[in-house]
């Protein structure tokens, strides 16, 4: 990264007259563009010449200046067709960034030429409507309750430290971990290969080699131009040993790696991410390799997740930041008051947070069994207050040193890299706001708290439900059977559909969403409606057809060398590719099936036969590798 060029523009510089002389300084910036995030966490992207932007820009602060329409942004049931205008207002209360095309250089300067983005929220018929709204307005009304509830309470359980009188602001901390795979164009490698990788755990936090090296540098390397403050990058579980090509470098590559950075606002950390995306993603595709945030880009071996970190303090009038989830005495207590109510507010509404944080079919992929992804709603705190200790096979766990208040906080372990950190982060404080309200109003000690969280199941408690349990310091995977597990913490989701159906199915809990009208109830129909439209659109028009390659490939092998078990195994596999694929006049195709499901609108059962495909798919590709096995020039 050169240090001639302006990587981003703090918060507090975005006056008019302060801009207007930065950009005129700075020649090779050509561009702005407004930077609105839809319901579905897409980002828009435009190229407005910058002396355009001078010339109006008092226009784009108040709004007017650009807009955009209902058809170019997912606003699903709120900009229609025929009231489809979206204007876009620009938020002066975060940093800028600027994204330079090192493939465009400015004849000029000799610099790549940048585009300033500056976000902006979106705005239809006066009201915003966007992803970052859904979010600001979200931290300003829990802001405020927690400030009325402390002012209201001035001794909560475990915060005996803190002194009301002197609270000045509420400050949210958030970080997010990005994992993410990389590999040499065209390169593709065996899951069982993958697979026995990362059983052997070859990879995991491994040495990086060659331009995978480089370029992994270079990406921590402008993660700190940018003011992201980087903190490591590594391997992850995923991923093959490199090999040598035929020019000496290391050119085979399929691997998985993290970059992880600070934790900033909430509203920042939001916006550093999808900055962190588009930076690592150009400096990996410089060096030759490409990259992707799928969830679960291979089934059967790891995917990747993005563990977002979530926490709460106060800042005193002497700028003093206490945490407000630490308790006052760190090695007799888990947490305080506030940190145990977060927790079981997040955990007995989660059936409404899960959708935003999970919205898709690659998502839903990667929340399975085996993969250190979480699929039960639990949490774990450790074995004893004295000793932090980490499970990571539960939904959201607590991180924290005895040593240091300010790093206590929750890691929520289900967002992956695509999630809308925006609306997800939203759902997560709402839902643990109703959690702290019931928890500081109870009066209750931490130590009946606790006893509260660490229910059975078929308890009742005075908040959490009585047929779940929420806490578990064991391994929910290896200790538990799956109907254990479904007793306990309730049966996962396995579809996008069965996903949306907890909002549908919990108006009690949707009211912790919705309390204080900033996640609106149109903007939850309208998140649902386009991840349902998202997910029947990818099912019909690319599982079901990706599945039909899949099917074209397992192909017979054997001829007259063949045995009376290839015939066998050859039939089984054949008999699963015409149930999957193939119509007759007395029966249709599980495909055919799925298809007409969804043009009646009848989801559920589209539902249920998408879980049945997938099963059946998995144990089409079992079946045809043990028959491969056997044949004498493929084995």
């Amino acid at each position: 990264m050169s240090k001639d060029l302006l990587y981003f523009i703090p918060a507090g510089l975005h006056t008019e007259e302060q801009l207007v002389h930065l950009l005129m300084s700075r020649p090779e910036i050509k561009f702005v563009s407004l930077v609105g995030i839809d319901l579905a966490g897409n980002d828009t992207d435009e190229k407005i010449p910058i002396n355009l932007f001078i010339k109006n820009v008092e226009k784009f602060f108040l709004g007017g200046a650009v807009e955009t329409d209902g058809s170019s942004v997912v606003l699903t049931g709120v900009a229609t067709l025929n009231n489809a205008k979206v204007d876009m207002v620009v938020d002066a209360n975060v940093n800028w960034f600027v994204d330079y095309n090192y493939d465009n250089i400015d004849e000029v300067t000799g610099r790549p030429v940048g585009t300033l983005r500056i976000p902006a929220f979106l705005v239809h018929k006066g009201v915003r409507v966007d992803s970052r709204a859904i979010l600001a307005q979200s931290m300003d009304y829990v802001k405020n309750e927690v400030l009325s509830l402390l002012k209201n309470t001035p001794k909560v359980a475990g915060l005996e430290h803190l002194n009301v009188a002197e609270i000045q602001d509420v400050v949210f901390t958030v970080g997010t971990e990005l994992e993410f795979w990389v590999k040499t164009p065209d390169e593709t490698a065996e899951v069982e290969e993958l697979s026995s990788t990362q059983v052997m755990q070859e990879n995991y936090w491994a040495r990086t080699r060659g331009q995978a090296r480089t370029a992994l540098e270079q990406a921590i390397d402008a993660l700190k131009s940018y003011g992201l403050e980087p903190e490591m990058g590594h391997k992850e579980v995923g991923g093959l040993k490199a090999k040598i090509g035929n020019t000496g470098n290391l050119a085979h590559v399929v691997e998985q790696l993290e970059i992880d950075w600070r934790f900033t606002t909430a509203m920042q950390a939001a916006d550093n991410e999808l900055q962190a995306r588009i930076l690592i993603k150009e400096v990996f595709r410089a060096n030759g390799f490409e990259v992707t945030f799928k969830a679960k880009p291979i089934i059967g071996v790891a995917g990747s997740g993005e563990h977002t970190h979530i926490g709460m303090a106060v800042k005193l009038k002497s700028g003093k930041l206490v945490n407000l989830f630490a308790p006052t005495d760190l090695k007799k207590d888990f947490l305080s008051a506030i940190g145990f109510g977060a927790i079981m507010g997040l955990l007995k509404n989660y059936e409404v947070v899960n959708p935003f944080i999970s919205s898709t079919n690659d998502a839903l992929n990667r929340l399975k069994p085996g993969f250190e992804a979480p699929v039960c709603i639990v949490t774990s705190l450790g074995h004893s207050p004295a000793v932090a200790s980490r499970n990571r096979t539960i939904l959201a766990g607590l991180v924290r040193d005895t040593e240091n208040p300010l790093a206590t906080r929750f890691e929520v372990r289900a967002p992956n890299p695509f999630t809308n950190t925006y609306v997800a982060v939203s759902a997560i404080y709402l839902t643990m706001l109703d959690g702290i309200k019931a928890a500081v109003t109870s009066g209750k000690t931490t130590k009946e708290l606790e006893a509260e969280l660490s229910k059975e199941a078929g308890k009742p408690g005075f908040y959490l439900e009585t047929g779940r349990a929420y806490r578990s310091e064991h391994d929910v995977f290896e200790d538990y059977t799956e109907e254990e597990r479904d007793r306990m913490f309730g049966k996962p989701p396995t579809t996008v559909w069965e996903n949306m159906q907890g909002i549908a199915n919990n108006p009690e809990k949707v009211a912790a969403l919705t309390a204080g009208n900033a996640f609106r109830k149109e903007l939850i129909d309208a998140f649902v409606a386009g991840a349902q439209l998202r997910w029947t659109t990818e099912l019909v028009n690319r599982i079901i057809p990706e599945n039909c390659d899949l099917i074209k490939e397992c192909k017979r092998l054997h001829d007259a060398d063949g045995n009376d078990l290839d015939e066998q195994a050859w039939g089984k596999v054949n008999d699963l590719r015409v149930y999957l694929a193939k119509d007759s006049l007395a029966t249709k195709s599980l495909f055919t099936r799925i298809r007409e499901a969804v043009q009646a609108g009848d989801f559920a059962t589209a539902s249920g036969l998408q879980i049945e495909m997938s099963n059946k798919i998995e144990e089409l590709k079992a079946l045809y590798n043990l028959y491969k096995r056997n044949i004498i020039e493929v084995c």
